[in-house]
């Protein structure tokens, strides 16, 4: 009889796939971390979903510590499902202290910050996305605006390459320049290595 194996003491949630890929490459690979076995990341499927998974979490034994990510026009629906849940944090800017941490705008535009915009260019380039983006940038809509506004819209509009950049942009980030919310989180998760 095989043995089952012991519930992740940390989730880990994360609004979408694009944001799991992200943690994944900056904690070194595979589905939860590599070897790590203390935390499990949790695809939300969009962050309305946070609270269901809050209150599945409170139902576990042991429960688990419940961490995560989310943008900042999204941190009132997590502030609420954590209230719900009887976590005690009254404001958006209490989030950290129950380890959720606020992208200032959305993960892309903390990683395209990060970067900045040659590296983000270099990067389509190693992708094969170039001339995708050449493309993107001549449609009117998007002529003539921000570089940084579009490499955030191209960076988001399709899931594939959304997961596709997201990972190959937290790789290409030097650890000196992960993004705060990033950075946040990762301290939660070796926290929980530590512990294990």
């Amino acid at each position: 009889m095989c043995p089952v194996p012991a519930p992740p003491s940390t989730l880990v949630l994360l609004e979408g796939p694009s944001d799991v890929a992200a943690v994944t490459t900056l904690l070194g690979g595979g589905s939860t971390g590599g070897s790590r076995t203390t935390y499990s990341l949790v695809d939300l499927g969009g962050v309305t979903n946070v609270g269901a998974h809050l209150h599945q979490a409170t139902r576990m034994h042991p429960a688990p510590r419940v961490v995560g990510l989310c943008d900042a026009g999204e941190a009132r629906v997590v502030l609420r499902a954590l209230q719900r849940v009887g976590r005690a944090v009254r404001e958006v800017e209490d989030l950290p202290t129950e380890g959720f941490y606020v992208c200032h705008r959305d993960l892309e535009d903390e990683l395209i910050r990060a970067l900045g915009p040659a590296r983000c260019l270099e990067l389509l380039a190693e992708q094969g996305l170039a001339a995708r983006f050449e493309a993107f940038s001549r449609q009117r809509a998007w002529a003539g605006r921000p570089l940084t506004e579009r490499l955030h819209r191209f960076s988001g509009i399709a899931s594939g390459r959304k997961i596709l950049l997201a990972g190959a942009m937290a790789g290409a980030l030097a650890p000196d320049r992960v993004p705060a919310p990033l950075a946040g989180l990762l301290r939660c998760l070796e926290e929980a290595d530590a512990r294990a």
